[in-house]
């Protein structure tokens, strides 16, 4: 589903730009000038004007700064007596006559500390009906704009002989939007940039959690269905006068951007073809192929399926899942030609060698792959599992049982392989999924997701597992949090503290890998260099992989470190050292002890003993996967239970670390949080609780006719729902609704 690129459409040749910003843009909610806001209109114009593109503003404001100004003014020119009075509206076109002076002082001010000149252009509707005025206006425009001048327009409305401006058919243009949009029209703009208090156009009021941002505004598909809010908190015209002119210049040929102007650099991202906003163009209706699902829409057709996935017996879920293992291994030379093409396309852009390694599918590894869906679909069903089951009182049995969290959106880098483990193990919990691959593995990605959707059922539908394509859509996908139950970003430490960042749904990940391998004084060195080899050179790029090595400082004296060295230096690794390491071997210093190097790099630091190495890894680690190699077992017991990681292991690699290897089937990432999931996650990771109450008219009246057993009946009743529903109803209920997770 290939959709055009809008912004490469409108912004190809864009030199002459008109800017409108809004009342509530220019003025603070106590009617005061907002100068942060202005300050930073300011230095986008200044950036833009240098760079050789031609701008002309058009600024409201002057009405809400006036009114604010005689506000005060009347107020310390009135005695407590007046005060008492009914205080008469102030005269709006008085405020404008004195709040235009201020307005323009204030632009002349800031662009004059930026080396640019304004000018001020004040017009009035009956301005416009004169052919020589217009002459006259595109000649000075264009003189000022061939000198850098900013041409700043405002209507004139101190002496605008309109009284109701909205209700004169007969109007040029009726506030600041349209005048805009006129003069964009007039002066021959190559783009519209509207200004608004909100990030663009919502299919309703932005205050309802219901509306979705409308990136691209196509009239012929939503010109009566958008519900408007409140007009502007100060000015006349509000996203109703914003349409309105947006789509009348977009219709004469003039592309319109309606967005935020409440973030500093957002006019420096449209003209650097950002999808921010909501874009006007008059052939918008062939930007987006016919049939393509918003962010909302596919959310909710992922939710819709689960919940039909849901309802299936548990051995057709896990039919689908051999069906899904047979079908990558009938197809495993065509994933391999597209994952080729990836390869060979990242080499060509010049990717590091550790995400080409991530982002290649090894020989096997398809099969190896498949084999683990197939270990998913012989798991025991999880899915309604009672987990506890108590006997509240007589003849009233509550059981809290597991249930799917919902829908999951999985954001990953790089490997194509995730897209397999996320999609069976959101299969077998019963869950919805949205994944958003790296754009470097688009070939396997699409040919996987092919692949696996194939699979499944119509009764269930395509859309349980959707595939997004764009990366503009992960903002709009993130404030869906009345939709997505959980974030999973599988990828760089940037990656995942931006998602973070960005969004009030649970996110569950890891944002570094940075994993120990601590060898004690007792350690058989053997066993030590075969750990240390394996936890660093076995899959370098990987999060599991060894950072760090701590050695006790014993080891100096007894050449236990020199053997360490000289078996990573001969498996090609280099090696930084920490201060103490630096200053006894001779090494490079390294960049930070929290530092991924991801390649065939490591860290070494020599530390006193096991307690050391414990605050060491407090310190600098991230929570992630630890190693002790040690022979003495109250060391051993000591690093175990006091390093406060996901994953801590004795005498074995940190790279066992993984949900495949722990006999989770597959994970959909590694977690270092502390609530939910941790480590490997797996099936059980997926899933949330929830409880069945199954009564004979109990009913609570004040407590009076209860009495409470709270007997503990799980392990003599232990079954699952699916095994009680299987075959028939649940207490009277269809099978359907018993296993839905809202």
């Amino acid at each position: 589903m290939d959709a055009i690129d809008p912004t490469r459409v409108f912004l190809k040749d864009v030199r002459r730009i008109v800017i409108k910003v809004g009342t509530a843009v220019v003025t603070r909610d106590d009617g005061r000038l907002a100068l942060g806001r202005l300050g930073a209109l300011c230095e986008q114009i200044q950036a833009l004007n240098s760079e050789g593109f031609e701008v002309i503003l058009v600024s409201s404001g002057a009405v809400g700064a006036g009114r604010q100004r005689l506000r005060y003014r009347k107020l310390i020119n009135s005695s407590f007596a007046d005060l008492q009075k009914p205080q008469a509206e102030l005269d709006g076109k008085a405020c404008a006559a004195v709040g235009q002076n201020g307005l323009m002082a204030l632009y002349d001010t800031l662009f004059s500390q930026l080396d640019v000149t304004s000018a001020q252009l004040l017009v009035t509707d009956n301005d416009f009906r004169s052919p020589e005025f217009r002459k006259q206006l595109t000649e000075t425009v264009d003189s000022l704009l061939s000198l850098k001048v900013i041409p700043v327009f405002n209507e004139n409305d101190s002496i605008s002989t309109r009284r109701a401006p909205y209700e004169d058919s007969s109007g040029i243009f009726w506030d600041n939007d349209s005048l805009a949009a006129l003069l964009a029209l007039e002066l021959k703009a190559d783009l519209l940039v509207l200004l608004s208090d909100v990030d663009g156009l919502y299919s309703g009021p932005p205050s309802d959690p219901q509306s979705k941002l409308i990136y691209t505004y196509i009239k012929e598909k939503l010109e009566n269905t958008i519900t408007f809010g409140d007009k502007s908190r100060l000015g006349r015209g509000g996203m109703t006068a914003k349409v309105k002119a947006a789509v009348y210049a977009s219709q004469a040929g003039i592309p319109v951007v309606i967005t935020s102007g409440f973030a500093g650099d957002n006019i420096i991202k449209v003209l650097r073809g950002e999808h921010i906003g909501t874009l006007f163009h008059r052939d918008a209706h062939t930007f987006v192929p016919s049939g393509e699902l918003n962010a909302r829409e596919m959310t909710v057709a992922a939710r819709e399926s689960s919940r039909l996935l849901q309802a299936m017996p548990a051995e057709e879920r896990s039919k689908i899942l051999l069906a899904i293992a047979d079908a990558l291994e009938a197809n495993e030379k065509i994933i391999i030609h597209e994952n080729e093409d990836d390869v060979a396309a990242a080499l060509d852009e010049g990717y590091g060698s550790s995400l080409v390694n991530r982002l290649l599918l090894k020989p096997g590894k398809v099969s190896s792959l498949a084999n683990a869906i197939r270990v998913l679909a012989n798991m025991e069903e999880p899915i309604g599992q009672v987990l506890k089951r108590t006997e509240l009182s007589d003849g009233f049995i509550l059981e809290k049982m597991s249930s799917p969290l919902g829908v999951l959106l999985v954001i990953f880098e790089s490997r194509p392989e995730a897209l397999v483990q996320i999609a069976s193990l959101a299969i077998r919990t019963g869950n919805g999924l949205l994944l958003k691959g790296g754009k470097e593995a688009k070939r396997s990605n699409a040919i996987l997701h092919k692949i696996i959707t194939s699979c499944i059922p119509e009764t269930v539908g395509k859309g349980l597992i959707g595939l997004v394509t764009s990366r503009e859509e992960i903002p709009e996908l993130l404030k869906l949090d009345d939709v997505i139950d959980l974030v999973i970003p599988r990828g760089s430490n940037e990656l995942v503290y931006q998602i973070k960042s960005l969004t009030k749904i649970p996110v569950l990940g890891h944002a570094d890998g940075i994993c120990h391998v601590y060898v004690d004084k007792s350690a058989d060195m053997e066993k030590a260099k075969n750990i240390v080899l394996d936890a660093k050179t076995d899959y370098p790029a990987a999060c599991n992989a060894m950072e760090t090595l701590l050695v006790h400082q014993d080891l100096m004296e007894n050449g236990g470190v020199s053997e360490l060295l000289i078996e990573l230096q001969t498996k090609g690794v280099s090696i930084n050292g920490g201060p103490r390491a630096c200053s006894l071997l001779n090494l490079p210093a390294a960049p930070s002890f929290h530092h991924e190097y991801s390649s065939l790099t490591c860290t070494i630091e020599i530390v006193d003993d096991v307690h050391a190495a414990i605050d060491h890894i407090h310190k600098h680690g991230s929570a992630h996967t630890d190693c002790i190699v040690t022979e003495d077992p109250e060391v051993a017991d000591i690093f175990l239970h006091q390093v406060d990681s996901a994953a801590v292991f004795h005498n074995a690699s940190t790279r066992f670390s993984d949900g495949f290897r722990f006999g989770l089937g597959a994970e959909v990432g590694i977690s270092t949080s502390r609530i939910h999931a941790r480590g490997p996650v797996g099936v059980e990771g997926l899933l949330t609780t929830r409880w069945i109450a199954r009564g004979n008219g109990h009913v609570v009246d004040n407590d009076k006719g209860v009495v409470y057993t709270h007997k503990d009946l799980t392990q003599q009743g232990k079954k699952t729902c699916s095994s009680m529903t299987s075959n028939g109803p649940l207490n009277g209920e269809p099978r359907a609704r018993a296993s839905l997770i809202k």
